[in-house]
């Protein structure tokens, strides 16, 4: 027996692809489909409209796809309210529930549609509050589900809004893979540096979540100085950034390797542990800045600058740094917080790290992936980070360039387009 459901999208659907993407869903899933109304978009702003009756042999096919065009923002057109469950004991969701992702979304409860808050994706929805106080809905981690929230389940009375391209406004659009020339590096710069200065002229934040690599090319020259500027508002990093940026401060090496020259150091390779030695000497990196014995590199410029950092531990990590949170649930926690704010976040030369701080953001937060390696964008992106664009570049190499072209007066006239 086959089944049937009408569903409906709105937004940019020819610019984004969307409408394609959604034929494409329906033909996977061995479905049919009828266009029964589709109204294009006259202006920049007004969004297209499309109504579609779909059809296929059964109803786990039909629950299967349903959920796949949800994500493209095409929903039931007769949805009703969401189908709300209780969690029966901590950490334990119902079996059907509603797994998020990091698009906009609402829930609709007693027939009003509430926004969710905390957007970011494999979430559960919950849902507080009654008729006379008010229905809030909020993204929330399995691990911090308690007994008796009302967690959304199914795929009834949810409605996801998807970011858009804008038929006039492609700026975010101008990097790819396939960027390699100096040229196109450069432009690249320029562009990141016109979406820093628009953001902060929203009132929002840049968060610069960074690898070691940014050590071991030169770049913490560049992010030092970006910090000293006022450009990095947030550091969201892993242990081993801070132990060789500090490495480098005291001795002018990276994993022992002379800075300078590329020669190995005599007796280079214990440097870290004498960074490390030396951190724990002065009671922590702070102490290292306030009694003069860091006196340069991006955890000083962190330090003396007030700048928010977090140093994320993993099971190879040497020493670690005082700071380093070692606790994986209080580290994600501790990135998440600096996050909230943010309005374009810089991944640089860090895949772990940028696939993590992406899960955690919602799809309206711009994210610039900087990396030697074309495969750390594509999968950034493929893991459902879809606004991540990639420089496939040396990231010591745009660090410098970034720095000089947010510090050339000239160029803070430019505009996003």
């Amino acid at each position: 027996m086959a089944f049937e459901e009408v569903v409906e999208a709105q937004g940019h659907l020819i610019d984004s692809h969307v409408m394609e993407q959604i034929f494409d869903k329906v033909v996977e899933s061995r479905g049919r489909f009828e266009v029964e109304q589709f109204r294009i978009g006259r202006t920049n702003s007004d969004p297209s409209y499309l109504r579609l009756r779909i059809e296929t042999p059964g109803r786990k096919e039909m629950e299967h796809l349903l959920a796949q065009l949800l994500e493209f923002g095409c929903s039931p057109l007769d949805t009703g309210d969401a189908i709300l469950k209780p969690v029966d004991r901590d950490r334990c969701a119902p079996e059907d529930f509603y797994s998020t992702s990091n698009h906009k979304t609402f829930v609709r409860i007693g027939g009003e549609w509430v926004e969710v808050r905390n957007q970011r994706m494999d979430a559960m929805i919950v849902v507080t509050g009654d008729e006379a106080s008010g229905r809030e809905a909020f993204c929330r981690r399995l691990r911090d589900l308690k007994a008796g929230d009302m967690v959304v389940t199914g795929m009834r009375g949810i409605r996801v809004e998807p970011e858009s391209k804008e038929r006039d406004r492609l700026a975010f659009a101008f990097m790819s893979n396939e960027i390699s020339s100096e040229r196109q590096v450069e432009t690249a710069v320029r562009q990141t540096a016109a979406l820093a200065r628009q953001t902060h002229e929203q009132g929002k934040t840049i968060v610069a979540v960074a690898g070691p690599v940014v050590v071991h090319t030169g770049g913490n020259n560049g992010l030092a100085r970006l910090i000293r500027a006022g450009w990095i508002d947030a550091l969201l990093s892993g242990n081993a950034l801070g132990v060789h940026d500090i490495e480098s401060a005291l001795f002018g090496t990276s994993l022992g390797i002379r800075v300078e020259d590329g020669r190995q150091a005599e007796h280079g390779h214990r440097n870290h542990m004498r960074a490390i030695n030396a951190v724990y000497h002065a009671g922590g990196i702070r102490g290292a800045v306030e009694s003069g014995r860091l006196k340069s590199g991006v955890m000083y410029e962190c330090v003396k600058h007030d700048i928010p950092f977090v140093l994320a531990g993993s099971l190879r990590d040497d020493g670690p740094l005082p700071e380093t949170i070692t606790d994986m649930n209080a580290a994600q926690d501790a990135y998440a917080a600096l996050l909230k704010p943010a309005g374009l976040v810089l991944c640089l030369g860090s895949m772990l790290h940028s696939i993590a701080t992406g899960n955690m953001l919602p799809s309206w937060v711009k994210i610039v992936c900087v990396d030697i390696n074309p495969a750390v964008a594509t999968k950034v992106s493929d893991r459902g980070t879809g606004q991540a664009v990639g420089v496939v570049t040396d990231v010591g190499l745009f660090l410098d360039l970034l720095a000089k072209e947010l510090s050339n007066p000239a160029a803070a006239t430019a505009i996003v387009k």
